[in-house]
């Protein structure tokens, strides 16, 4: 275990924000993991616990509590079977795309669309991290945590984990300002096999040559969706700014039948009645995802908005939100409020944000 005081979290996180952590401890072992949380939380003083850093917008002022990073590590197979499958514990500190590239050379299918995806594999539940077709909530078999409440170690199976669109009672629980649980490790349930699962989107399908619901070879599914990632600048690269962000900004709202007709409704209003309806697709429940792209882009919030500025809209994907070089927490939040408040007045749609704000709202 490593600990310092006023450590800077910009260089921590993928959007590069933040001011100084008063105190932060990297934790190698779970144990050691347990160990800083129940030490925290006897003080009752603030904890925020960092992953990969790929999902925060951190206040300019930092942090003014201990700052947990997630450093454990371990990829243990449990048991591989023709009929029940690989399951593998993975830690919750080791990279989550080093975990995806060994799964795509060792046979075990269900995660390769997840590829290139930044962070570690302890946060993949907390918001079911899903891309191209797939979540994690279709591979995980249990996730191991730390309950802060109860002061113990807890294991959710996967009807216990109340998975959603970028959802989980991981995130949705909330303890001294903080999450409940802390992901210790989590389990998933592969399919032995060096075919991918059923290719499930459209653009992915394209690229790959091949019809939806195709299988591929799993090496040319993770190839192929890395591409894909590539050109929305969603693969981190130091030295290309549109990947100086969180990813996805906003989530994909789901909205109700009627709202979905009203959306329509202006659009063709804004637009005319033979332009295109805006993208929609069923959900599980009874409502409708329509596409944050779309509203953002048909607001007027095009590609690379905000350039020259610190802070802009990526010049590959309109969805992303980016630190341009030298960007401050407080620049990010402002173009990210423009947006939101700019779709809200066009379409009578509040976008929501997927990364987390610490120390400050949008």
């Amino acid at each position: 275990m490593r600990e310092a005081n006023g450590v800077e979290l910009a260089p921590l996180t993928t959007m590069r924000v933040g001011g100084p952590a008063a105190r932060l401890v990297v934790a190698e072992t779970t144990d050691e993991i347990v160990d800083v949380v129940r030490e925290v939380d006897d003080a009752a003083e603030p904890l925020l616990v960092l992953s990969g850093g790929s999902n925060l917008v951190i206040s300019d002022d930092g942090f003014p509590g201990t700052v947990l990073r997630i450093a454990n590590s371990g990829i243990e197979v449990e048991s591989a079977d023709a009929c029940g499958g690989v399951h593998v514990r993975v830690a919750a500190g080791e990279e989550w795309d080093d975990f995806v590239a060994r799964c795509c050379d060792e046979g075990w299918s269900g995660v390769e669309a997840l590829s290139g995806i930044p962070g570690l594999a302890g946060a993949t539940p907390v918001q079911n991290v899903g891309a191209y077709g797939q979540e994690v909530a279709q591979t995980i078999a249990s996730v191991r945590t730390w309950d802060r409440v109860e002061q113990r170690v807890r294991t959710f199976f996967n009807s216990d984990c109340e998975f959603a669109y970028r959802h989980s009672i991981f995130k949705g629980s909330s303890y001294r300002g903080g999450g409940r649980y802390v992901v210790l490790d989590v389990l998933f349930a592969l399919r032995p096999t060096q075919l991918s699962q059923p290719v499930a989107y459209a653009a992915l399908a394209q690229g790959l040559g091949v019809e939806i619901g195709e299988r591929v070879p799993l090496a040319d599914a993770r190839a192929a969706v890395l591409e894909q990632r590539r050109r929305r600048g969603m693969v981190l690269d130091a030295g290309d700014h549109d990947t100086w962000s969180c990813g996805s900004f906003f989530t994909n709202p789901i909205i109700s039948a009627g709202a979905y007709d009203e959306l329509a409704r202006v659009a063709a209003e804004r637009f005319g009645v033979d332009a295109p309806a805006p993208p929609h697709w069923p959900t599980k429940g009874t409502g409708v995802k329509t596409s944050a792209a779309w509203l953002i882009q048909h607001t007027g919030f095009d590609k690379g908005h905000g350039l020259p500025g610190p802070a802009a809209l990526s010049t590959k994907h309109p969805l992303a939100v980016t630190n341009r070089g030298d960007a401050k927490a407080a620049d990010v939040a402002e173009l990210a409020r423009e947006v939101r408040d700019g779709v809200q007045a066009a379409f009578g749609i509040t976008l929501v944000n997927e990364p987390i704000f610490v120390g400050h709202d949008l």
